[in-house]
């Protein structure tokens, strides 16, 4: 027997296992690869029910409150807009009217404001006539 025969024997038995054993990882990869695949597949249809469900309600509450929206608003009252304060020309017009002799509820009736506001004015003026 050849001395080298025995060494080349075992290095080539060697080769032979790694190469076997490669092939026993490439195949055990692939099937690995195959599995997370599947389960990748199986969750995306999972994730993409989950999101049409979500959609629908997301819909369904946006038309509701469109239908919300078109409705009168009910419950309290709306405020209405607030009258503009006494002013000045008809402060002044209501003292050219007192002066020229006209009643309280005339001048209230002319320049459309309230009686009170008249009476106020007048006796606003008479304090300010009397510490002239």
């Amino acid at each position: 027997m050849n001395p080298w025969l025995v060494p080349a024997a075992l290095l080539a038995g060697l080769a032979l296992g790694s190469v076997g054993l490669g092939l026993l990882v490439i195949f055990r990869a692939a099937a690995l690869v195959s599995a997370a695949e599947r389960r990748a597949h199986a969750s995306r249809g999972e994730c993409e029910a989950a999101l049409r469900a979500l959609f629908e309600k997301v819909e369904g509450l946006a038309g509701e409150i469109r239908e919300i929206r078109k409705q009168p608003p009910s419950g309290a009252p709306v405020p209405a807009a607030p009258r503009p304060g006494f002013n000045l020309s008809k402060r002044t017009q209501a003292l050219r009217m007192h002066r020229r002799g006209e009643t309280r509820e005339q001048i209230a009736l002319t320049l459309e404001i309230p009686l009170q506001e008249v009476d106020l004015l007048l006796k606003v003026q008479q304090i300010v006539l009397s510490h002239v």
